[in-house]
């Protein structure tokens, strides 16, 4: 497990630390609350552990406080193609067998 944990960690910081003070345009951030929308929407919908929460009268700030304050939803968003942002939802419609 330390392996596997040590493994992540020297992975992960350097894409933080290259990318932390990347600029960003307010598409990019709009798509950002898009997709943000849609994990609140599976939190809310399909998540058992959500759903059972909410259903048994478990403390409702507690259950909710995992969930990102800034969220958008919109109905079909124009995504150009060719985009990363298309290439995203192409990838998740259609799960390719990365290995």
């Amino acid at each position: 497990v330390k392996d596997c944990a040590n493994g992540f960690i020297s992975g992960y910081v350097p894409q933080i630390t290259g990318h932390k003070d990347d600029d960003y345009s307010p598409d990019q951030k709009q798509w950002q609350l898009i997709r943000r929308g849609r994990y609140v929407e599976f939190n809310l919908v399909y998540d058992r552990g959500t759903q059972f929460g909410l259903k048994t009268n478990g403390r409702i700030e507690s259950i909710l406080m995992s969930l990102p304050l800034d969220v958008c939803w919109e109905y079909q968003p124009n995504i150009e193609q060719g985009s990363p942002e298309f290439d995203l939802i192409q990838v998740v419609k259609t799960p390719r067998q990365w290995v």
